[in-house]
């Protein structure tokens, strides 16, 4: 066999490993999946006709208020889901099956490309049924067209794909699984100061800037514009810059860490 049949039979075998541990054990993966459709309904059915009042034309109510927050719910749907995928590869370290798979006759990539694979997959399940919560309670696309469509799932898996190797990261940087489970709750947090729950110019002047540079602002209001209609400006290729970037420094931190010689 090739190289590279080599590198795609062990990586596939590698997923199916860790599909294999989330079918086994779903808790963890309904956990993370719970914190986002906790926070939509909370947010929809408690608040929404009070913080409807703070988006453009004011007063639009629940309805609208559901329009504007799915989007952010959805990208906050995957960063909860990566978190699952810090918390296996740090287990994998600390019970010593990553030492064991150095040691044998297998593609050394496909261990970490086990992980992400399964990890973007699960991401995007997680994405999907979180936005068919979001239906049920009355989200509407506003003439999104099937191109349009694509691309905001483009842009979904992309997101997963980036923070995906950043959590791996993570997990190979972290002594135990609780360790990288507090080490990736930035991923959760970042959506709660960004834009997805109310608008950046409703936030105190001193705050704007931390909610509007960095990489959950531009990521929701692309996927609004494609959805909504609503203006995207530079958010897109701001929103692709940032996956790009943290793809490249999540593959760059994971992979130097799985290569170093355990201690």
């Amino acid at each position: 066999m090739s190289a590279m049949s080599l590198a795609v039979r062990d990586s596939a075998t590698m997923l199916r490993r860790n599909l294999l541990h989330t079918r086994r054990y779903p808790s963890l993966t309904l956990n993370l999946l719970l914190t986002p459709v906790m926070l939509l309904l909370l947010f929809v059915y408690i608040f929404g006709n009070t913080m409807s009042a703070g988006l453009a034309g004011g007063g639009s109510g629940r309805s609208a208020y559901i329009a504007y927050i799915v989007p952010g719910i959805l990208l906050m749907t995957i960063g909860s889901t990566v978190i699952g995928a810090a918390v296996s590869v740090a287990t994998d370290m600390s019970e010593g099956i990553i030492a064991r798979f150095r040691t044998m006759a297998i593609h050394r990539g496909s261990v970490l490309i086990g992980h992400v694979v399964g990890s973007v997959l699960q991401s995007v399940a997680s994405v999907v049924l979180v936005g068919a919560v979001a239906v049920a309670i009355g989200f509407r696309s506003t003439d999104a067209t099937a191109l349009e469509w694509l691309a905001a799932f483009g842009l979904l898996t992309l997101f997963a794909l980036a923070l995906t190797w950043i959590a791996v990261g993570m997990g190979m940087a972290s002594p135990n699984a609780e360790a990288a489970s507090n080490s990736a709750m930035p991923l959760i947090l970042l959506p709660l100061i960004s834009s997805a729950f109310t608008p950046i110019d409703a936030m105190p002047g001193w705050f704007q800037p931390i909610a509007e540079y960095q990489p959950f602002t531009p990521a929701i209001e692309t996927l609004r514009g494609l959805l909504l209609g609503t203006e995207i400006g530079h958010n897109g290729w701001l929103a692709v810059a940032w996956c790009l970037v943290l793809a490249a420094l999540g593959y760059r931190w994971s992979t130097a860490s799985f290569g170093r010689d355990p201690k």
